[in-house]
This record gives C-alpha cells, sequence and structure tokens, in this order.
C-alpha cells in the first residue's frame, strides 16, 4: 500500500483485492491530474456552487476518496467493474469516510437507476474505444446545463481519435498539455440533450457452425467475435446429465454456459462475472437462444468479485457445484499476470462439491497445470494445440 499526495490530502490506498506483492498501484498519473484539476478549477457559468460530480471508471476509489475529502457533497461513481464498487468502499473506509458518501452505480441505462442531472463529469479514458463511446453516449443525456466534461489518460493510450470521439458525441473540446504524461481533453460545451447521440448497446453475432446468437455489451471480451481460446474450449466441454448445478466462472457473453445448458437441458447454469455488461450479455445470450421463461427457472446471472461474494442474492453454497468451466484473463487492465486466475481456480475448488470438475482452458505458456494441481492436487490435459490447452480438474 502506498500514500497519494494531492492537493486534497493525503491518502493509503490500496488496488482491491488486496494481494500480497502487488506491485501495482491504486492510481496513475491521471488520478492525480483530475484531483489537480478540480483543486484548481472553480465553478463557472451557470454551474452550481456544489455539483454533482460523477466518475467514471474509477478504479478503486482513488477519485472518491480525493473528491470526498475535498469537500465534495453529491459524488456518484459509475463504473462497470463490480470490483472498483468494492475498492472503492473498502479505500474510503481506510481513510476514515462513509462509504455511503458516494453513490456506486454501473452503467447508465443498463445498472444504474435514473438519477438527478450531472454538472461535472472526471473520466478516466478506457483503453477500449468501444466502450469509450458507449460511456460517453450513456452519459451524455444525464449532464446538466452548463456541465462540463473532463477526462484524462497516460498519453499513450489518447489517440485522435479518441478526442474525434468527444467531439462528436459530446461537442467541442479542447485538449491539455502532457502532465507526467497525463493528458487531459475537456468539453465544456455538451449539445443540448435533443442532439445527443444513443449508446449503440449491445452487439449480436452468430457462433459460426454452433448456430447460437451472441449478445455482446461494450466492455465484453472479444466483442467482436468468437475467441479462439473460448472455441476451443466450447470443442472439449464434458458431457452434463442430469439436474448438475455448473457454473460459467467469468463469464463474458455466456456462450460457455449456455452451449452446456443447450445440451443439457435438466442442467441449472450461474453466470458470474465481475462486470455488468457481461452478465447482462449472458442474460441477453442466454434469452436469445433459449427463451426467456428457461432463463428465468434454469439459470441465473449474477455480478460478484468472487463466487461468494455477490452483489445481490446468495452467494454459491461452498461445495455445491457440480462443474464449473472457466476461460480466465491474464490481463489486469494494462498488466499481464496470473492472480486473477490462481482467485478463480481457489474459489471453483471451493465451490465445487466431492467429484465435481474444473474445466479451464488457456494459452499454453501460462502453465495453469502446475497451479491446478498445487489446489486440486491433480489435474489432467484434455485437449491442446499450438496455442491452447484445455486442462480437467477434479475436487477429491
Amino acid at each position: 500500500m502506498e500514500t497519494l499526495v494531492v492537493p486534497q490530502g493525503e491518502f493509503e490506498l490500496a488496488r482491491f483485492p488486496v494481494r500480497k506483492n502487488d506491485r501495482l498501484r491504486a492510481w496513475d498519473a491521471a488520478d492525480e491530474y483530475l484531483l489537480q484539476h478540480v483543486a484548481d478549477s472553480r465553478p463557472h457559468g451557470d454551474q452550481p456552487a456544489e455539483p454533482a460530480v460523477l466518475v467514471v471508471n474509477g478504479g478503486p476509489g482513488t477519485l472518491a476518496v480525493g473528491l470526498v475529502a475535498g469537500g465534495a457533497t453529491d459524488v456518484r461513481v459509475m463504473s462497470d467493474s463490480y470490483l472498483d464498487h468494492v475498492g472503492t468502499e473498502e479505500n474510503l473506509r481506510r481513510n476514515g469516510f462513509d462509504p455511503a458518501a458516494v453513490t456506486l452505480m454501473g452503467p447508465f441505462g443498463l445498472d444504474a437507476p435514473e438519477a438527478p442531472p450531472v454538472d461535472l463529469v472526471l473520466m478516466k479514458i478506457p483503453k477500449s474505444s468501444a466502450l469509450l463511446e458507449d460511456q460517453l453516449c450513456r452519459i451524455s443525456p444525464h449532464l446538466s446545463p452548463g456541465a462540463v466534461v473532463v477526462a484524462a489518460a497516460m498519453s499513450k493510450h489518447i489517440h485522435t481519435s479518441t478526442l474525434q470521439l468527444f467531439e462528436r458525441i459530446l461537442g467541442p473540446t479542447t485538449t491539455s498539455l502532457a502532465r507526467k504524461k497525463a493528458p487531459a481533453s475537456s468539453s465544456a460545451r455538451p449539445r443540448p440533450t435533443g442532439n445527443r447521440r444513443r449508446a449503440r448497446g449491445r452487439r449480436a453475432y452468430p457462433t459460426g457452425g454452433g448456430g447460437l446468437v451472441l449478445v455482446n455489451h461494450a466492455n465484453v471480451f472479444s466483442r467482436e467475435k468468437l475467441d479462439i481460446g473460448t472455441r476451443f474450449l466450447l470443442d472439449h466441454l464434458p458431457a452434463v446429465e442430469g439436474p448438475a448445478h455448473v457454473v460459467d466462472l467469468g463469464c463474458g457473453n455466456g456462450v460457455v454456459g449456455l452451449a452446456i445448458a443447450a445440451t443439457a437441458p435438466e442442467a441449472h447454469v450461474t453466470f458470474v462475472d465481475e462486470s455488468f455488461m457481461a452478465v447482462a450479455s449472458a442474460a441477453a445470450t442466454y434469452a436469445e437462444n433459449l427463451g426467456e421463461d428457461r432463463a428465468a427457472t434454469s439459470a441465473r446471472f449474477a455480478v460478484g468479485d468472487t463466487l461468494f461474494h455477490l452483489q445481490s442474492g446468495d452467494p454459491i453454497e461452498r461445495g455445491s457445484i457440480d462443474l464449473v468451466v472457466n476461460n480466465p484473463p491474464f490481463h489486469d487492465d494494462h498488466a499481464v499476470g496470473d492472480a486473477i486466475a490462481w482467485q478463480m481456480f481457489t474459489e471453483a475448488h471451493g465451490a465445487l462439491a466431492i467429484g465435481g470438475e474444473l474445466r479451464v482452458v488457456g494459452n499454453r505458456h501460462l502453465a495453469y497445470h502446475a497451479k491446478l494441481k498445487r489446489i486440486f492436487g491433480n489435474c489432467r490435459v484434455v485437449a491442446s494445440n499450438s496455442r491452447f490447452v484445455v486442462y480437467s480438474a477434479l475436487r477429491t
């Protein structure tokens, strides 16, 4: 854990979940830039003296902590990541603030309820242009007259096309000089609400030979086509019989769990992801292919940071699952690592019943077999090719 020093104060901040020997900080130069901007700015034009502030992509709460410490009284945090929500609450507590001082929400129009207009938006620009476009369209109708949008990112992640999105969706945009490699783009004159663009929302495409239609919101991995790792896992799924309880862990658009449900009508499939957009995509994918009635009776769609900490409803009961299917990510924001896979494998082991199976796919170089043997005490290779390996590990 490190100390952030900004005009609003000094704060102890940690990424969430807290991991031993984590070398990544809970903030970057973009956070520092935005908090400095707030400290240097004063409401102008028809902005209120106490503006309603919306934080977009604020990570584990760095901006929220700084804003609350600086006296902001109406702070809303919009993120597609439930982990960011939990991290924001933890960092507020860590620095002596009540988590209730901020309002946490998923993407507007997807998970977030209707809310009063926003006067100031502080955004950390995501690396995905599709997600940026989607978010700008989602926040645009919620801006008050005279609202200001200030966005920042590390300079290597800002391109001409990035600025063009701001111009096209919000209106006239100016750019700042880089400070610690974090330039900002600011739009002080958003278009009237009636002229603002709507979010493109979900995108659907067929899987190819599988006969399934997949629905993807903007922040879902490989939203344009089925990724080759998942495709390889789909070719090597176990047979499921009877009323088995299956978990699609890190479900994304839900195609793996759906493939099982399509061939195992008695199975109950739980789709879990920490992304609101992923879970919404999985629910839409399931309903698109198997119908809303079956989705209501044979499936569950849950946002959570672990199988045992879900946003709503009861957590997964330990020792209750027959099969967990998983294609773990090996990128954590801009960093590459295996911490997420370790967590997923450990959760799967705890959730599986005796004799239950974890079926997982991974790139060959990640050597998941070593991790699985340490956690499960066993691991076998189901299939492999030049890039991917499908593993099976049993709870004994």
